[in-house]
């Protein structure tokens, strides 16, 4: 194939080597599973340089997403709980998930049902913004909740 994407038809190698250099460009190798293989007439150095270049435009465009964590007491205060629920918001809206952990102590993990209670009402607050990924589950001494941002926010 020529480097407007005309075909040349089947050449030697030979030939084709002849050609490419003629025209001060390079002989590629397109398809080498094909019968016969297929080459290309182009400027290596060019087609790398727009390759690289259309990997970087779309590196841009992706979202990285981040995984913010907020950790608690059951036996959190109303204004820390307030507090938690801002920050929440603010994670959600920048387009980061969040991990609510809740820390136990001691015995405090008797009172698992307590925790659970605040990581939803800690959901709900924050149900504008953000959606549960993965309710509240407990794991060692510890119970966690994941939320993730809605789609349209």
């Amino acid at each position: 194939m020529g480097e407007g994407g005309e075909q040349l038809g089947i050449v030697p190698l030979r030939d084709a080597l002849n050609l490419a250099a003629e025209r001060r460009l390079d002989l590629v190798e397109v398809s080498p599973t094909a019968h016969p293989p297929v080459c290309r007439l182009m400027d290596y150095g060019k087609f790398k340089y727009e390759q690289a270049k259309r990997e970087r435009e779309s590196r841009k465009k992706q979202k990285v997403v981040n995984i913010k964590e907020l950790k608690m007491r059951p036996s959190i205060e109303e204004h820390d709980f307030e507090v938690k629920v801002q920050s929440a918001k603010r994670f959600l809206t920048d387009g980061d998930k969040v991990k609510c952990t809740m820390v136990f102590r001691g015995r405090e993990i008797v009172h698992a049902n307590l925790a659970q209670e605040t990581l939803e009402r800690l959901a709900q607050l924050v149900g504008d913004v953000g959606v549960m990924e993965r309710p509240p589950k407990v794991e060692g001494r510890t119970m966690v909740m994941i939320l993730t941002p809605k789609k349209g926010a």
